[in-house]
């Protein structure tokens, strides 16, 4: 029952997270009519949040060694749940800037230690649980952008209530690790093995970032969709992608991962040249919606295969449940190399058409194809021994 409670606070802790990041990234277009910004000056604010998530990665990944990861996910919530009321009501553009930057870091320790959780929590099951802990992040940005549609007619500062959802998971039981203070040379990061499998979580990344903060002002900008319609460029995109990482589990387990990424890779490049080439607003909306069944199980699968890597037999259950973390910590950098390339490299690159934009994923997309072979043989360890809830 203990560990039944830790997987239902760690899937709520993803939720959250998917839930606080589309309700922002749908307004996206309101924030640049507020504060004057041209696709260039909103990339730039984009890049400072990539950043600062990058560095609160690093925290996670600096304290992983002295304190578990269920203490650092509580920190990365509240502060996320600070920023989002600061940048929202912010009453000058500095304010809105330092609540964008507390937003980027609680973002990166959020992210790295809720894929912890995911980790140990597979190990803990010895069977495939990362999709759908990722599917509850889609789910989570489905009710986000079915939020933003919903209420499409409120001020941007209504968008402030949903600190109130970090705010209540902090509370959860998440899993603890067992007692101790690994030192610091027993958790070193076995980099060189796991860059191959980064560089897919980079591919990922690239996409859905690039989808789920330009899509909405590609609709707005390209074809003059109704203001209130634009979150369909995420809605969709997330409804398809969320209902094939909730069935990821059992098609991984069944097919393999190569496979699945190939088939996946395939589609997401046809699905954004629907988008590129969309002659109206809802047949780039059916681009979207393709686009997030291909690239669902590319994170997922790719978290399982860092923590393969790093979890072996050479040490004893805690100190491999703490190099787990750590490398966990380390690989979620690819994430934000990923946001760079799809947040700033799609603006700028799509400053005057985003069509030309969304070209570059496009075709990157198809790096999945030779990666995906280095996912063969994702197993997970014994799971380590003495884990709680807490």
């Amino acid at each position: 029952m203990p560990l039944t409670r830790s997987r239902v606070a760690v899937g709520l802790a993803f939720l959250t997270q998917g839930l606080v990041f589309i309700s922002l990234t749908t307004r996206l277009p309101a924030v640049q009519r507020h504060w004057g910004l041209g696709e260039l000056g909103l990339s730039l604010v984009l890049l400072l949040v990539v950043l600062l998530s990058g560095a609160g990665s690093v925290v996670a990944e600096g304290l992983a060694t002295r304190h578990d990861s269920a203490v650092l996910l509580r920190a990365g919530l509240a502060l996320v749940a600070v920023s989002v009321v600061v940048l929202v009501l912010a009453p000058v553009f500095a304010v809105f800037l330092m609540g964008m930057a507390g937003y980027g870091v609680g973002l990166g320790m959020v992210d790295a230690t809720t894929n912890m959780q995911a980790v140990a929590l597979e190990h803990r099951y010895d069977r495939p649980l990362l999709p759908s802990f990722h599917g509850m992040w889609t789910l989570g940005g489905v009710i986000g952008a079915g939020l933003a549609l919903a209420t499409a007619g409120l001020p941007f500062a209504a968008t402030c209530a949903v600190a109130v959802v970090p705010l209540v998971v902090l509370l959860g039981p998440f899993l603890r690790r067992a007692h101790g203070v690994v030192p610091a040379d027993v958790v070193a990061v076995p980099w060189r093995p796991i860059v191959l499998v980064g560089v897919a979580l980079v591919l990922f990344y690239m996409v859905d970032t690039a989808a789920a903060t330009w899509g909405p002002t590609y609709l707005d900008d390209t074809f003059g969709a109704p203001s209130a319609l634009v979150a369909l460029a995420i809605f969709p995109y997330l409804v398809a992608s969320g209902l094939v990482r909730l069935a990821g589990d059992p098609l991984v387990a069944r097919f393999g991962p190569s496979p699945v990424l190939r088939v996946g890779a395939v589609l997401a490049s046809g699905a954004l040249a629907v988008v590129v080439f969309a002659p109206t607003w809802p047949v780039a909306v059916l681009g979207f919606s393709l686009l997030g069944a291909g690239v669902a199980v590319i994170a997922p699968l790719s978290f399982s295969a860092a923590a393969r890597i790093a979890g072996g037999t050479d040490l004893d259950p805690v100190a491999r449940h703490a190099r787990v973390d750590a490398v966990i910590a380390r690989f979620n950098q690819f994430n934000y190399v990923g946001a760079l390339l799809g947040a700033v490299l799609t603006g700028v690159v799509g400053a005057q058409n985003l069509r030309v934009g969304f070209a570059v994923p496009m075709v990157l997309i198809l790096g999945i194809l030779p990666l995906a072979r280095f996912f063969v043989g994702v197993r997970h360890p014994p799971s380590p021994a003495g884990v709680s809830s807490a």
